[in-house]
């Protein structure tokens, strides 16, 4: 079975249905988005895919190790739930700061802790992470976030090395501007103010970074690499 986090709108989904149409079962969680969450379980089972949906905050560990006793198997983790905090250094609270990286971060590696038992047992596993481009060059106003997906990069790399003699691969697909509700705070003229500084001058799509996420569960000798779906914005 896959399972992804933050399922239930954006890259998420996205990343349900492409393991959907490639014949996997699916299980995703989401934190809050009911109504989000019905519809990537209307669309899973429109595709034939078994699948199962779990009410699961990352950073709360109990509610991390409830829901992976309940998953029977696994073959893939996909840690892709996430928030974001637009916000100048100043005047961001120290409580702002840690729910961030509680989420981004630690969800992160909670996952991550409780998915290594149920691949070591398979004699093998993978995980790709979803970060962004401002964890690699830093956003303004983004600094807890921009941090937060830092911090996810590095963890890859370190568990990438960790458990390669496993034969448990991890990987990190690091994402730019992707059309998805996250991005939608932004007005018209920001968006067009950003995308003039893309090289291929578009955002991207949650399919674009989904087929990246695919690319990375299906390749057996990729492992601690970051792959970029940014349009050239980092170049």
């Amino acid at each position: 079975m896959i399972l992804v986090t933050g399922g239930s709108r954006g890259i998420g989904r996205a990343v349900c249905l492409a393991f959907a149409e490639e014949g996997k079962e699916v299980a995703f969680c989401y934190s809050k988005d009911e109504e989000g969450a019905a519809e990537t379980l209307r669309l899973l089972q429109e595709r034939g895919a078994g699948c199962m949906a779990f009410r699961c905050d990352v950073s709360d560990e109990a509610q991390v190790k409830a829901m992976f006793a309940a998953i029977p198997s696994l073959t893939v983790l996909v840690n892709n739930a996430g928030i974001d905090l637009f916000a100048e250094i100043a005047q961001t609270s120290y409580a702002q700061w840690q729910r961030v990286q509680a989420v981004n971060a630690g969800g992160t590696f909670l996952c991550t802790r409780e998915a290594v038992p149920k691949f070591l047992r398979r004699g093998e596993g993978c995980i790709v992470n979803i970060a962004s481009v401002w964890g690699e060059c830093g956003g303004s106003c983004e600094a807890a976030y921009s941090a937060s997906k830092a911090a996810v990069i590095g963890f890859t790399k370190a568990a990438a090395k960790e458990l390669a003699p496993s034969n448990i691969r991890v990987n990190c697909v690091s994402c730019g501007y992707i059309d998805t509700a996250m991005n939608a705070r932004l007005s018209e003229q920001e968006r067009e103010s950003f995308l003039r500084s893309v090289p291929l001058g578009r955002a991207g799509t949650p399919e674009e970074a989904a087929q990246a996420v695919l690319f990375l569960a299906k390749n057996r000798y990729i492992t601690g690499e970051v792959l970029r779906v940014n349009g050239g914005l980092a170049l």
